[in-house]
């Protein structure tokens, strides 16, 4: 099964824009349906977006749609969260999460491969 390593976290403005990467190790990167999560201080962990192991049908999250963008190279074992228009509330760590199954769970208790996470802060 892959390993995922998340890139990319940092601390940022509000209306910045970030994109968080996320490798993958093993030679089945293809089959797996990826997304992302993130996990705010005190809250639970909630899905944010996903995307097919083709890189076609990405779905998002309401607080997701229109600003972030999700894709995936399959060649370099990588997939992508593209967030633009950041803001305060967006601030959590963020999970690159994996599931070989044709679409990624968006309930976190159900997905069983998952990355360290990367840091994410907006300030207003």
């Amino acid at each position: 099964q892959v390993q995922l390593v998340e890139s990319g976290g940092g601390l940022v403005q509000a209306g910045d824009s970030l994109r968080l990467s996320c490798a993958a190790s093993g030679r089945t990167f293809s089959a797996y349906a990826m997304g992302w999560f993130r996990q705010a201080p005190g809250k639970e962990r909630e899905f944010v977006a996903k995307i097919s192991w083709s890189g076609s049908t990405p779905y998002y999250a309401n607080s997701a749609q229109g600003r972030f963008t999700i894709s995936r190279d399959n060649a370099k074992n990588t997939v992508y969260l593209q967030m633009n228009s950041l803001k305060p509330e967006d601030t959590a760590v963020y999970y690159c999460a994996a599931s070989q199954s044709r679409s990624l769970p968006t309930v976190p208790g159900t997905v069983r491969l998952w990355g360290q996470g990367t840091q994410v802060t907006v300030s207003s």
